[in-house]
């Protein structure tokens, strides 16, 4: 590989930012175009699990991340009435895989990897909003096209497939928030409360601060606002464990936001000559998953893996795509049935985590690239 080698990469959030400060230590050469004006500030928090640390510990982030994150100590399933039915063991977990989990900020880990990018001097074009037609004319100026302007209005994925790709809506909603974090939550606990349908989970992501997301089954209705929703969670959630509604109560209303939920069905292809999509753009899950961060960067390090490997792109891009589809497509299925469990009438029993097996799914393809044949 020579350094010649040029990368276009549209959109600036977790996924492109990430792919062009990996992309650039490896030698290639990249600029980043971004719609927005600056990097975005929306959004509560994100876990990075195992496998993402990993891949941040390749970027020389994971000091970095750690110091502005939080580390959780587990994982608890809670029902409506405050009781505790099961407990995983984090730092166990965070042993089998050699790496730890980090809870932080969505805006904190943004700024962390623009931070990044502004050290190694990597060209970035904000304000720039990149249709179809311009797509294509940056795969004739550079040796590769990475779209990474996510799961909802992708131009990149339009180019690449013939027929439009819409996101399914899966029938719910998703109000997010940051709150300071209560003096009564202890131990680093990520806290997740379901019953009944509803599903409240709370999360550590730093010193202060913990962010959240109260979710229930919900029809698409664009005219209500992110303030009404939170006035229905304080509603819906009013008989539950009172540090529901505290949270509610002291959210920053600025960090606040409402989702109707969407995710992708498992798409045949991610690429179309020199165009690729990556992260949401390319395998969307549901946040049930837990994974959309972490596989968005498992991404990056796969991809430039492979383009070091192999000088023909087209030939790096399907074996790229062979080499993830089977990890993603089954943290979209994950990420469907745990939420038809949490968000039907059935009776809710806890989901089975058991540390060893969650090794082995999230770290499975992480030891070595995958190599050309």
């Amino acid at each position: 590989m020579q350094n010649t080698r040029r990368i276009a990469i549209i959109g600036a959030g977790i996924a492109g930012l990430s792919m062009a400060i990996f992309a650039t230590q490896q030698g290639f050469d990249v600029e980043v175009f971004e719609k927005q004006n600056e990097i975005s500030q929306i959004g509560a928090g994100v876990t990075l699990w195992p496998n993402a640390m990993y891949v941040l510990d390749k970027m020389g982030l994971l000091q970095a991340i750690s110091e502005l994150g939080v580390q959780p100590n587990f994982v608890q399933q809670i029902n409506q009435r405050g009781q505790v039915l099961s407990n995983l063991d984090i730092s166990q977990l965070n042993q089998l895989c050699g790496y730890p989990s980090i809870s932080i900020l969505r805006k904190d880990l943004m700024q962390c990897l623009y931070d990044k990018v502004r050290a190694l001097n990597i060209s970035c074009h904000f304000g720039k909003s990149i249709e179809s037609k311009n797509i294509s004319a940056l795969a004739k100026q550079f040796d590769l096209v990475i779209g990474a302007d996510g799961r909802m209005h992708s131009q990149t994925r339009k180019v690449i497939f013939d027929q439009p790709v819409e996101p399914v809506y899966q029938g719910f909603i998703n109000v997010i928030g940051v709150s300071p974090t209560l003096s009564n939550l202890v131990g680093n606990a990520i806290q997740e409360y379901r019953d009944d349908g509803l599903r409240f989970g709370m999360v550590p992501a730093s010193a202060h601060s913990c962010y959240w997301a109260a979710a229930w089954p919900c029809s698409i209705d664009k005219a209500a606002t992110t303030a009404q929703f939170i006035d229905e969670a304080k509603y819906r959630f009013r008989y539950w464990p009172t540090v529901i509604n505290s949270l509610l109560c002291d959210a920053n209303l600025d960090s606040c936001r409402h989702i109707f939920v969407h995710d992708l069905e498992p798409l045949p292809y991610w690429h179309k000559e020199n165009i690729v999509i990556i992260g949401d753009a390319a395998h969307a899950s549901l946040p049930t998953s837990g994974q959309g961060a972490s596989q968005a960067l498992e991404d990056v390090w796969h991809l430039i893996n492979l383009l070091n490997q192999q000088r023909q792109v087209p030939k790096a891009l399907n074996h790229f795509f062979n080499t993830r589809i089977n990890k993603t497509t089954t943290a979209q299925t994950i990420g469907r049935l745990l939420a038809r469990q949490f968000f039907s009438d059935i009776p809710q029993q806890p989901v089975k985590m058991a540390p060893a097996k969650l090794r082995m799914l999230w770290m499975q393809g992480l030891t070595s690239p995958n190599l050309l044949s």
